[in-house]
């Protein structure tokens, strides 16, 4: 039970429109259940012309390791809109309570953990919007609330 519960949580995404897919369509992973729901839409959806998953890196520095690094965002989409033929955008999906400084009563373990976790994602966050600017593309992190979980 807990294996198999643990498990479907990461796998490989098998799309149905490989071609729509940069990169090699056998390889999409997906680490939690909402990034494969986030593979579906993408996959699935019409005006999502082409997508990737974990395929562009952006280097920054992590303020964490104190050195210089490279991000992964989870999904660079390319969609066609009434606005724009073809808008280019990159995508952190993320839970809701991982875009927010940490609250707390205490500073326990746990709490400089999620301290040290939101330091370094802003730090990539901040890199993807700078490299998005450079590229003429828009930067997003959806959370349960876009993805409507």
């Amino acid at each position: 039970g807990i294996l198999l519960l643990f498990m479907s949580y990461k796998g490989i995404y098998k799309p149905s429109n490989p071609k729509k897919y940069i990169g090699n369509p056998n390889m999409i992973v997906y680490r939690s259940l909402w990034e494969r729901k986030f593979c579906r839409y993408c996959d699935t959806k019409e005006h999502v012309k082409r997508w990737a998953s974990e395929e562009i890196a952006i280097p920054y520095y992590n303020p964490v390791k104190r050195r210089g690094a490279k991000y992964y965002p989870d999904f660079y989409i390319e969609i066609e809109t009434k606005d724009k033929p073809l808008d280019k955008i990159l995508i952190e999906v993320k839970p809701l309570k991982e875009t927010m400084p940490p609250k707390y009563k205490r500073r326990t373990k746990n709490v400089l953990i999620a301290e040290a976790m939101y330091s370094q994602n802003t730090a990539k966050w901040r890199a993807a919007e700078e490299f998005c600017l450079d590229q003429g593309w828009t930067f997003k992190i959806m959370t349960e609330k876009e993805l409507g979980v």
